[in-house]
């Protein structure tokens, strides 16, 4: 594997809308606002790629993983993943959830698993990406974070 350069928080939003366009993923939820919690690896002022965090209490919802794709099988996917996870731990989340058509497989190496979407807890399923940006055919994947 390849070296992952250093994982940033607080990318651009025109970065983070770029990419996400660039691989078909939702952006017209995102604001400024949610930047805080989103992170990059790859130079500030051309990310290859990102990874944000929603938090709802002790549950979080992670979304909108991105690699360029001349960036990936070099696990700068895995290296988000495993930063926003660390970052919600740290945060209070006990749960993180997340939507895909695309990465199941990728999650599920990872220690995703089946979440129910009738037993989403009610402030997931009332995001912009589970009531109607991300199809009813995508993936609802669960993993509880361990504390540390």
């Amino acid at each position: 594997m390849n070296t992952v350069p250093t994982i940033n928080q607080s990318p651009r939003h025109a970065d983070v809308i770029r990419l996400l366009e660039d691989a078909a993923l939702p952006t017209s939820d995102l604001t400024h606002d949610h930047m805080t919690d989103f992170f990059y690896v790859g130079p500030a002022s051309a990310p290859i790629g990102v990874v944000g965090v929603q938090f709802f209490g002790t549950d979080a919802l992670l979304r909108s993983l991105v690699v360029s794709s001349a960036h990936r099988a070099h696990g700068f996917g895995h290296k988000l993943v495993q930063h926003a996870e660390e970052h919600a731990r740290r945060r209070g989340a006990r749960n993180v959830y997340l939507l895909t058509t695309t990465a199941e497989a990728f999650f599920r190496s990872r220690g995703y698993t089946d979440a129910s979407r009738d037993a989403a807890p009610t402030a997931i399923r009332a995001t912009p990406e589970f009531s109607s940006l991300c199809p009813a055919s995508s993936a609802f994947l669960f993993k509880h974070l361990e504390s540390r």
